[in-house]
C-alpha cells in the first residue's frame, strides 16, 4: 500500500460581512421580498383550499354525507398544516428582519459559506487548515483570515 505525504481536501470557508448602510438596505430588501412571497403563498393556499372544498361539495350528491365531510376535513387539515408551516417561516423572517434593523454599523456578521480546496500534509494542523474566513464590505474582500 502506497503512503501519500499530502492530499487536497475540501473545506468550508466562512463569509463574514461588515454591516454598512448598503448591506443593511440589501438585507432588509431581501427579507421583505421573502416575507411578501410567503404572504402570497399563504393567500394562494387559502384560495386553493377553499376551491378544493367547494369542488368536493359540489361534486357530491349529499354534501352532508360523512364521507364528504371526512374528505373536506382532510383537506382542511392539510391546508392548516401547510398554513402553520408558512406562518412559522414568516415569523422567522420577521425575526431576522428585526435583528438586521438592530445591527450597528461596522458590526461583523456571518453571511454564509463557500467551499474551497486546500492541500494538507503529514504534520499539518488540520484544525487550523479548516478555520478560514473571508470578510467582505459591500461585496469587496477586506481580509482573508487563515489561522495557519
Amino acid at each position: 500500500m502506497e503512503t501519500k505525504n499530502s492530499i487536497s481536501i475540501k473545506r468550508s470557508i466562512a463569509i463574514k460581512a461588515i454591516v454598512t448602510p448598503t448591506w443593511k438596505e440589501d438585507a432588509e430588501k431581501e427579507l421583505s421580498n421573502a416575507i411578501s412571497a410567503v404572504d402570497q403563498q399563504l393567500s394562494q393556499l387559502e384560495n386553493e383550499g377553499q376551491q378544493i372544498v367547494s369542488n368536493i361539495r359540489s361534486q357530491s350528491v349529499n354534501p352532508l354525507d360523512p364521507r364528504v365531510q371526512e374528505q373536506v376535513g382532510q383537506v382542511q387539515q392539510q391546508v392548516g398544516a401547510k398554513r402553520n408551516e408558512l406562518e412559522e417561516q414568516k415569523r422567522n423572517l420577521l425575526q431576522q428582519q428585526s435583528q438586521v434593523r438592530d445591527l450597528k454599523m461596522d458590526e461583523i456578521v456571518d453571511q454564509g459559506q463557500v467551499d474551497s480546496f486546500c492541500d494538507v500534509s503529514v504534520g499539518d494542523n488540520l484544525i487550523k487548515k479548516m478555520q478560514v474566513s473571508i470578510t467582505v464590505k459591500d461585496g469587496i474582500i477586506q481580509s482573508i483570515n487563515n489561522n495557519e
